[in-house]
C-alpha cells in the first residue's frame, strides 16, 4: 500500500519482538520505507506463533467511536484486500457487517453508530427488519427491530495476512527467526543496544515490542510498565447448520453482531462461529502464559480450555435471536486470550526512559495494518499521518499504571466492550482517587461528580437547584440529558451575571526552570517567551511538520521559572524528549503540589480585590498577566486568564492551603451572589466563547491555520519547532476548517460530538463531523464545532447534522459567538 522510498543514508538495525499480525505488518511497512535491516524474532513457529493472531476469528469492522481506530481499520481493509494467502486466496473477504438490534435502546445506538461511520467516511445505513432478513438467511425479521449494515466490513485470514506481509518484508531484506526466545533487551546509557535470545545476541539500534499478551514481560526488561491485561474470550463452532447447507464458499453473508447480548457470529461454510463477551472476566497473568510447545504437539498458549457453563447464557440468547441454530449445537470451543487496556486503545510509541525501545501492543486484527503503518511512519519520519495522541503509550497518569488499577479497568473494559457507552459516562471503580483539597465543601454543596484522569470533577451542584426559578432551562433530548441537570444552565447564566468559583485542580501543570528555560520554551512553542516576568501567553506545541502537538498556557513567573498549563502527560513527555543535553532546563509535573480555583464573572474583581494585597484594576493586573499575592492569609499565584470568557483569575496555591482559599473566597463572595459551578457550565461557556479543546476539537492531524489558531503563531519571533513547515503554507489556503455551527434554539436539538455533518443536497455522504457541542445557555442556541471542507466553511452556509435518525439544521457562524470584542475579559 505504501509507495516505496529510497533507502535512508543510515539504516538502523531494528529488531521486532513478535511475529504475529502486528510484527509482520510492521516489518512490511518499515521495509517498504527503506528500513530494510529488520529482524523479527518469535518464540513460536512462523506464522502460527501461538499468540492471539493464531486463533483470531478474523472479523474486521471499521465503525468505532474513535476516528483513529476507524482510520486504522479502513487502511487494514484496503491493504488486506490486496494480499493473498499462500494458496492464492484473498486475505480479506468483504462480506459486510450487520449489527442487530432487538431492543429500542439498541436501535437508537445503531443510528448513533451509523453517524460515526458516516463521519469517518465509512459507507453505512440502518436496515429495517425485512432488509436484515434479506441480508442473512439466519435472521428472522420478527426477532429484530433493525440492523446497521456496513458493506466494507468482512473477514480476514489473519495467518494468511501475517504470512503475506512477512514474506513481502523478507523479499526486501528482512529476516524472520522462529523459535528464538527473548531473554533480555540490552541497554547502555539509556539506549537500546541489542536483544539477547536463547540462540544468541542480536545487535539493535531500535527494538519494537509486538509481543501481544507477552508484552508486559518484554517491557519489564527495560523497566517499563505496559498497561495491558490478557483476558480470555469465548469462541465456539457449531456443527452443520441446515439453513446453510451446501454453502459454496467460506462465507457468503455479513458478519452478525448482537451487541446488546455481547455476541457475534461468522460463517464457516455450513457452520457458525459464535463469539461471546458476556461471561465473567477471566484475566490471566502474563507471567503465567507459557511458550509454544514443540511444533509437533501444536501447543497454543493463547487458547485456554473452553468453559461450557460460562457459555450457557450465550447459547440461550443465540437461539432467541437465530432460532435456526436450534438444529445444531456448539461442538468445540476455546477461551482465547486477547489484550485489553485501561481505555480500550492501543499502546504505541517509544519508551520515555530508554531511547530506541518502542511498543506496538494491544492491537486487534481489525486495526493491525493501520497501526503498523502509523508506527512505521513515526519511526521513519518522526510523525505519523494518523492521529496518535489517544494511542501513545505515554498518555497515562502514574496511578493508572498501578497493578490493581490495571486489573480493575481492563476487566471492566472487557465487560463493556459491546456496551452503548455515553460520552460522559465515568468509570465506576476504582473511585475516588484524586481529590481537590476543597472536596469536602463540594460534597456539602451536593456536587455531582464525574471522573477525568482520576480526578473527581463537579459537573454541577445541587445547592444551585433553588436558582432555577424563572430561567426557563429546558432539557435537551434523552441522550444529551444523561449526566446533565438544568442546574448546568443556571450555573452558566449566573457565571455571566455575577461570579462563580470553578474547581480547576485537574488542569495539569508543569514547571520549567533553569537558565536555559527561556530559550528552550522559545524553541518548543509558537509564542514569545522573552517577555518580562508576569507575562502570560496562549501558545502551541507543534511537531516538525507544523501539526499540532498541544495547546498550552505559559506564564513567566521569574527570569528562570515558567509555569505551564498543559493537556496531558503527553505534553510533559514531548517537552522532556526535547530537553537540551547540557542540563540547563528542568521540567517537572507540579499538579499534585498545587491546586487551582477559577474565579470568574463580572463581579469577580469586586469579590477578590478586598481580599488581595495587589492592585487588581485593569492597570494593576492586565488581561494575560500574572502576579504573586496574598488572598487573605493564602499565598497565591493569580493569572488573569479565563476559559469561560469572563473577567477573572485562576488562583493557584498549595494543597495544604486550598481549603482555606475556598473558604476565604466563599465567605467574601456571599455578598456578591457567588456560586460554585461545574464542568457542565464550563463546557457550555467555553463553546460560546469559541475556545478549542485539544484532543477533542483538534488533534495532531491538524495544523494551527486549519484549527483557527493562527493568532497563536508568532512567526516574527524567530525559529521554533514547526516554523519552517508553516512558513511554506498559506493560511488562507487550508483545505479544511474547524468551524462554529449554530443549531436551533430548541435544546432538544443539542448534539454530543462525533455526528456527521451534511450539505442538504448531498444525501448520505457526510461533508464533515462534529467535534464537541453543547447548548449555549446564555445565547439561547445550540453550538457545535465541526471539521468541514473549506468550501463549506463560509459563514451562512446551511448544513445538517445527523443526530440518531434525525437531521438537525445548522448554520456556519462567525466565532466567537459571545463577546467577540473581548470587552468582558479586558474590563
Amino acid at each position: 500500500m505504501a509507495a516505496p522510498r529510497p533507502a535512508p543514508r543510515t539504516v538502523p538495525r531494528i529488531v521486532i519482538i513478535g511475529a504475529g499480525i502486528v510484527g509482520c505488518a510492521l516489518a512490511d511497512e518499515l521495509t517498504v520505507r527503506g528500513y530494510t535491516d529488520v529482524t523479527v524474532v518469535d518464540q513460536g513457529d512462523l506464522y502460527r506463533t501461538g499468540g492471539s493472531t493464531s486463533h483470531a476469528p478474523g472479523l474486521v469492522f471499521a465503525t468505532n467511536a474513535a476516528k483513529t481506530m476507524s482510520d486504522f481499520a479502513r487502511y487494514t481493509v484496503r491493504k488486506f484486500g490486496e494480499l493473498r494467502t499462500a494458496d492464492g486466496r484473498p486475505c480479506f473477504t468483504p462480506v459486510g457487517g450487520l449489527e442487530l438490534a432487538a431492543a429500542p435502546e439498541r436501535l437508537d445506538e445503531l443510528h448513533r453508530r451509523c453517524g460515526w461511520a458516516r463521519s469517518w467516511g465509512i459507507e453505512a445505513r440502518v436496515l429495517d427488519p425485512n432488509e436484515c432478513a434479506a441480508a442473512h438467511p439466519l435472521v428472522h425479521p420478527e426477532r429484530v427491530l433493525g440492523g446497521l449494515y456496513t458493506p466494507t466490513d468482512g473477514l480476514a485470514s489473519a495467518l494468511g495476512a501475517a504470512r503475506a506481509q512477512g514474506e513481502a518484508a523478507v523479499l526486501r531484506g528482512a529476516r524472520f527467526l522462529p523459535r528464538h526466545r527473548v531473554l533480555d533487551v540490552e541497554t547502555a546509557a539509556g539506549r537500546v543496544t541489542g536483544v539477547a535470545t536463547d540462540q544468541g545476541r542480536l545487535a539493535a539500534d531500535l527494538v519494537v515490542c509486538c509481543a501481544g499478551m507477552w508484552g508486559p514481560r518484554i517491557t519489564r526488561m527495560v523497566g517499563m510498565t505496559l498497561p495491558l491485561t490478557p483476558l480470555a474470550h469465548q469462541f465456539g463452532w457449531t456443527g452443520p447448520v441446515p439453513a446453510l447447507a451446501g454453502a459454496p464458499a467460506e462465507a457468503l453473508h455479513p458478519i452478525l453482531r448482537y451487541q446488546e447480548r455481547d455476541l457475534y457470529y461468522r460463517e464457516w461454510f455450513d457452520r457458525v462461529g459464535v463469539g461471546y463477551y458476556g461471561h465473567r472476566p477471566m484475566p490471566v497473568d502474563p507471567d503465567a502464559i507459557g511458550a509454544p510447545g514443540p511444533a509437533a504437539d501444536d501447543t497454543m498458549p493463547s487458547e485456554l480450555p473452553f468453559t461450557p457453563a460460562d457459555f450457557d447464557p450465550a447459547w440461550t440468547d443465540t437461539l432467541d435471536l437465530l432460532p435456526d441454530l436450534a438444529e445444531t449445537k456448539v461442538d468445540e470451543g476455546i477461551n482465547g486470550l486477547f489484550s485489553f487496556t485501561p481505555d480500550n486503545m492501543p499502546l504505541l510509541g517509544e519508551s520515555p526512559d530508554v531511547a530506541g525501545f518502542w511498543v506496538a501492543e494491544a492491537v486487534w486484527i481489525t486495526h493491525s495494518a493501520g497501526v503498523a503503518r502509523a508506527v512505521a511512519e513515526w519511526i521513519v519520519d518522526g510523525t505519523s499521518s494518523f492521529d496518535l495522541h489517544a494511542c501513545d503509550v505515554n498518555r497515562f497518569q502514574r496511578h493508572q499504571l498501578a497493578p490493581s488499577y490495571l486489573l480493575e479497568r481492563d476487566c471492566q473494559n472487557f465487560v463493556e466492550v459491546y456496551d452503548a457507552l455515553h460520552p460522559l459516562q465515568p468509570m465506576e471503580e476504582p473511585r475516588p482517587l484524586r481529590l481537590a483539597p476543597f472536596h469536602p465543601r463540594q460534597e456539602e454543596l451536593g456536587a455531582y461528580f464525574l471522573e477525568a484522569g482520576g480526578w473527581e470533577r463537579p459537573h454541577w451542584y445541587e445547592a444551585n437547584a433553588d436558582r432555577l426559578d424563572g430561567r426557563g432551562i429546558t432539557p435537551p433530548g434523552p441522550w444529551a440529558s444523561r449526566y446533565w441537570s438544568p442546574i448546568v444552565g443556571a450555573e452558566a447564566q449566573i457565571t455571566r451575571e455575577r461570579v462563580a468559583m470553578y474547581d480547576m485542580s485537574s488542569l495539569m501543570r508543569l514547571e520549567v526552570t533553569g537558565p536555559g528555560a527561556e530559550a528552550f520554551l522559545g524553541r518548543m512553542t509558537t509564542g514569545r517567551t522573552d517577555r518580562a516576568p508576569g507575562f502570560v501567553a496562549y501558545c502551541l506545541l507543534l511537531d516538525h511538520t507544523g501539526r499540532l502537538r498541544g495547546d498550552i498556557t505559559l506564564a513567566r513567573i521569574t527570569e528562570d521559572h515558567y509555569q505551564l498549563g498543559v493537556n496531558s502527560p503527553l505534553d510533559l513527555d514531548w517537552l522532556r524528549r526535547h530537553l537540551p543535553a547540557d542540563g540547563t532546563v528542568r521540567v517537572q509535573d507540579i499538579t499534585a503540589r498545587t491546586t487551582c480555583i477559577g474565579l470568574w464573572g463580572p463581579r469577580a474583581r469586586d469579590l477578590l480585590q478586598p481580599l488581595a494585597d495587589h492592585d487588581l484594576s485593569n492597570d494593576g493586573l492586565r488581561y494575560f498577566r500574572c502576579a504573586r499575592m496574598y488572598v487573605g492569609e493564602v499565598p497565591a499565584l493569580a493569572m488573569r486568564v479565563s476559559y469561560v470568557g469572563e473577567l477573572g483569575w485562576e488562583l493557584y496555591t498549595t494543597p495544604d492551603l486550598g481549603l482555606r482559599l475556598w473558604d476565604t473566597l466563599w465567605r467574601a463572595g456571599r455578598a456578591h451572589g457567588v456560586i460554585a459551578a461545574g464542568r457542565g457550565a464550563f463546557n457550555s461557556l467555553r463553546l460560546e466563547k469559541g475556545y478549542r479543546a485539544f484532543g477533542t476539537d483538534m488533534t495532531d492531524e491538524h495544523d494551527p491555520y486549519e484549527a483557527g489558531l493562527g493568532f497563536a503563531v508568532r512567526m516574527a519571533k524567530g525559529d521554533f519547532l514547526g516554523r519552517e513547515a508553516l512558513a511554506e503554507r498559506d493560511p488562507a489556503a487550508a483545505t479544511r476548517r474547524l468551524c462554529c455551527l449554530t443549531t436551533t434554539p430548541d435544546p432538544a436539538d443539542t448534539v454530543m460530538g462525533g455526528e456527521p455533518v451534511y450539505l442538504p443536497e448531498n444525501g448520505g455522504t457526510a461533508a464533515g463531523y462534529v467535534t464537541s457541542a453543547a447548548y449555549g445557555h446564555t445565547i439561547g442556541t445550540g453550538i457545535a464545532y465541526a471539521w468541514l471542507p473549506a468550501a463549506c466553511a463560509e459563514p451562512g452556509t446551511r448544513l445538517e447534522i445527523g443526530y440518531f435518525d434525525r437531521r438537525i439544521p445548522a448554520d456556519v457562524a462567525v466565532d466567537p459567538l459571545f463577546d467577540p470584542e473581548m470587552a468582558r475579559l479586558r474590563v
